[in-house]
């Protein structure tokens, strides 16, 4: 009796691991997916998880795991069950009756700007006696771009209205109906969609809008992200890539026309980094991509030597943004060339906490410091 039992037993246990072994996948499906396509560093968002299994046969348990860039950190309650090296590894289990989905979310912060993706999920399932575990990949395709932090309005308002400054004082030629600037009394030659009716009636006398010109001209930022010193100064750099992509925010949004040049790598083209930006248009979403695409260090134009490139080109009436962190003679040596032909040239240097505070007193530039403040 007690060979019979055994025996039926064995035989139990051999033919649904059979069963399992040929049928554990069928039906089996599994997505992961970031819930976002875009955020800003610092910001959260989450991982979503679906497994159905769409058979009439059990899975005991599943365990299925998945590796992401420790970049993206798992809050507390999803942490529990991940390992973290170069790598965050997760690993979550789950137990599946016939006909059944489930879904999980996994709430993550984005430490870092850059380009994530998850190109695959490995399955590992159990039979019903827990003895051996049957393996699978599964091949998966979700992205997500982490653009650079926007930093705080305040202070990139200051640079702004330097920039504002610069191209008031320099043309006034052509009048922005997007810059008021106040009223003034009203002339012969003025067309009468200008007149300010409620100004008039205060005043007893015609009054006209008048408006200052900052679409006439061109601006164009210039981002160095050169980091040659033995000790590498990742944080500045950083900070220059967040002032550069919240400043041609700001200045799109004030109708300015705009050039962002840089000599980071564009990974689509191999080529250094160009993105012009019309006024008010939309694309400072293509400028972030790019700019959270942008790897540091590699073979790049050096610091002066970009400067120099763009000053060859001889451009007068210009208005520059240099962003820089390298305070070199060469770098003053080729600002000075750039600010030839009446153009005019702002270079904001990102510098830590505690390093003296940046001072350059030339007349053919005008710089500003610019503190690297910790963030969480």
């Amino acid at each position: 009796m007690l060979l019979l039992l055994l025996f039926g037993m064995a035989l139990a246990w051999f033919l649904q691991k059979k069963l399992y072994q040929k049928n554990w996948q069928k039906n089996l499906r599994i997505q992961v997916s970031f819930q976002d396509s875009a955020i800003y560093e610092g910001e959260e968002s989450t991982l979503k998880e679906v497994v159905v299994n769409d058979k009439l046969l059990p899975i005991p348990a599943l365990e299925l795991g998945i590796s992401m860039s420790r970049n993206l950190e798992f809050d507390r309650e999803a942490k529990a069950n991940a390992s973290i090296t170069d790598q965050s590894y997760k690993r979550d289990v789950f137990s599946f009756l016939f006909h059944q989905q489930v879904t999980r979310t996994l709430p993550f912060q984005a430490k870092k700007r850059g380009f994530y993706e998850i190109t695959g999920a490995h399955a590992v399932a159990y039979d019903l006696f827990f003895r051996e575990g049957l393996y699978s990949d599964y091949p998966q395709q979700t992205q997500m771009y982490v653009y650079p932090r926007q930093v705080d309005t305040a202070r990139i308002q200051m640079i702004c209205r330097a920039v504002s400054g610069m191209v008031l004082s320099r043309n006034r030629l052509y009048e922005d109906p997007f810059e008021f600037s106040g009223i003034r009394d009203y002339r012969k030659e003025d067309p009468m969609n200008r007149i300010n009716w409620k100004s008039s009636a205060r005043m007893g006398d015609l009054m006209v809008n008048q408006f200052d010109a900052t679409t006439s001209v061109e601006v164009t930022v210039l981002l160095d992200i050169e980091d040659a010193n033995i000790l590498r100064e990742e944080a500045q750099v950083e900070e220059s890539i967040r002032i550069t992509s919240s400043l041609a925010a700001r200045m799109v949004k004030n109708k300015m026309n705009l050039w962002v040049k840089s000599n980071a790598k564009d990974e689509e083209t191999g080529e250094e980094l160009r993105v012009h930006l019309a006024a008010g248009a939309g694309k400072t979403a293509e400028l972030n991509r790019k700019l959270a695409c942008v790897q540091l260090g590699g073979n790049l134009t050096g610091s002066a030597e970009f400067l120099h490139k763009e000053a060859e080109k001889e451009l007068t009436g210009h208005t520059y943004v240099v962003v820089s962190k390298n305070r070199t003679d060469e770098v003053r040596e080729a600002l000075h060339l750039l600010s030839g032909a009446q153009n005019q040239v702002l270079w904001v240097i990102p510098y830590l906490p505690g390093e003296e505070v940046p001072s350059e007193q030339n007349r053919a530039y005008t710089a500003i410091g610019w503190e690297v403040k910790p963030w969480k």
